[in-house]
């Protein structure tokens, strides 16, 4: 494989580990603008739904009602018997009004729903204008009865046709007020899940910006103590006078040095000190108890004759004896002991100090970070407990504590169990 090919490799392994979260996007993207379409789309749809009945409706009844021609052909039908009975009127007019009346009668096109008005009883435009045809006084005064008839028709069904309007209407106004209603509902159903979404990516953002931070300052708090170490131990190479001196200062060195990489990887923030995942070997326990009393003074440790091997995370778990073991010495000038043992065929670890000791009521509250026991020798920041509870668990344990039977000072004890979120190491 070439250069070329090696180099393109890891770039098209990044893209198409990208490729799912764009399409996730895009689908995302595409979801809210349905979404937000969607008020306008529903409401074109009802409308359309509620004003189709009406519009179908007036097309039925070709494009609307209207009596004027039933009128018009009874007024001219009446007006041409009245001019025959009339001896006043002209003989040479008689034509005239005769055929005006003949050519409503002769065109049917300009009755508006002539067949369904012929169905509303046995008048026909068709009578008229055979009897107008005719032409005898009986035949004319038959054709006016005959036109009275039909326009009486036409008023039935122009009267059933006006109710049929206005439940079509009342129907669609219903159907608006419910439209407006329903859309209106959606719009802010749609408005409070924005804000529903608005407010909870920013309680996600804060939350995330408070994980950083408790790791941060978790973070911070633990590189402390090696710090302190690397610069004690710097200080005192410069005086070192045989080489024995030198050696043992400059394992120190490497050792601090050791604890801050392994404390202090950015990328591992949230594994080293929120959701915590071990590095587990099987490990003796005897060496990590005994260092904390390796620098003598107040503080000792018991350990047993036999190894006690056990699967851990050996830098977490000094970092579990380092957190007890100050959290002690703050709280008593006197001398802070170290045992540990098996109880149980698993590994127990306790620590006592001398102090004033901890309100039973109180020994749950000092386990939260930023809290912390009674006043102490010096100050603190209430995280050490915190995080030693947050590593026993993760080992399968727990953290407790304790009045000693004696009644003088705290005991804390750590049990170990099988590790949880763990990353096994030969």
């Amino acid at each position: 494989m070439s250069p070329t090919q090696q180099a393109l490799q890891p770039t098209e392994g990044r893209k198409a580990r990208q490729d799912p979260a764009k399409q996730l996007t895009r689908t995302v993207r595409g979801r809210e603008v349905i979404l937000a379409a969607l008020p306008a789309l529903l409401t074109v749809l009802l409308l359309t739904l509620v004003t189709r009945p009406a519009y179908t409706k007036l097309l039925e009844n070709d494009k609307g009602w209207s009596p004027y021609a039933y009128q018009g052909l009874v007024q001219e039908v009446l007006a041409y018997q009245l001019a025959r009975l009339n001896p006043a009127q002209s003989a040479a007019d008689l034509p005239e009004i005769r055929d005006q009346a003949r050519s409503s009668a002769q065109n049917p096109g300009q009755f508006t729903a002539l067949g369904k008005v012929e169905s509303y009883g046995d008048a026909r435009l068709a009578t008229v204008n055979r009897l107008l045809q005719e032409d005898t006084p009986e035949s004319v005064a038959a054709a006016g009865a005959e036109a009275i008839l039909l326009n009486s028709q036409a008023n039935n069904f122009g009267q059933e046709t006006g109710g049929e309007y206005f439940k079509a209407f009342s129907v669609m106004r219903r159907a608006l007020i419910a439209t407006a209603i329903i859309t209106g509902l959606l719009s802010m159903l749609l408005t409070v899940r924005a804000l529903w979404l608005w407010r909870t990516e920013r309680e996600r953002r804060s939350l995330r910006e408070a994980r950083q931070r408790e790791a941060l300052n978790l973070a911070s708090h633990e590189l402390r103590r090696p710090l302190q170490s690397l610069m004690l131990a710097s200080d005192l190479l410069r005086h070192a006078e045989t080489p024995e001196q030198r050696q043992h200062l400059l394992t120190l060195i490497e050792d601090s040095a050791t604890q801050l990489a392994s404390r202090a990887d950015l990328t591992r923030l949230n594994d080293l000190y929120l959701d915590v995942t071990l590095k587990v070997m099987r490990t003796d326990l005897r060496p990590l108890v005994r260092r904390a009393a390796e620098t003598g003074g107040r503080v000792s440790a018991a350990v047993p004759d036999a190894p006690l091997i056990w699967p851990v995370d050996v830098n977490r778990i000094r970092q579990v004896i380092e957190n007890l073991v100050e959290n002690a010495l703050k709280y008593t000038d006197g001398r802070v002991e170290l045992t540990l043992s098996e109880q149980g065929g698993q590994p127990e670890l306790a620590v006592r100090d001398f102090g004033p000791g901890i309100a039973p009521e109180l020994r749950e509250q000092v386990f939260l970070a930023y809290e912390r026991g009674p006043r102490g020798l010096t100050e603190g920041h209430g995280l050490g407990l915190s995080l030693v509870r947050r590593y026993a668990r993760a080992h399968g344990g727990d953290v407790t504590l304790h009045t000693p039977e004696d009644g003088t000072g705290t005991l804390v004890r750590v049990r170990f169990g099988t590790p949880l979120l763990a990353e096994q190491r030969v």
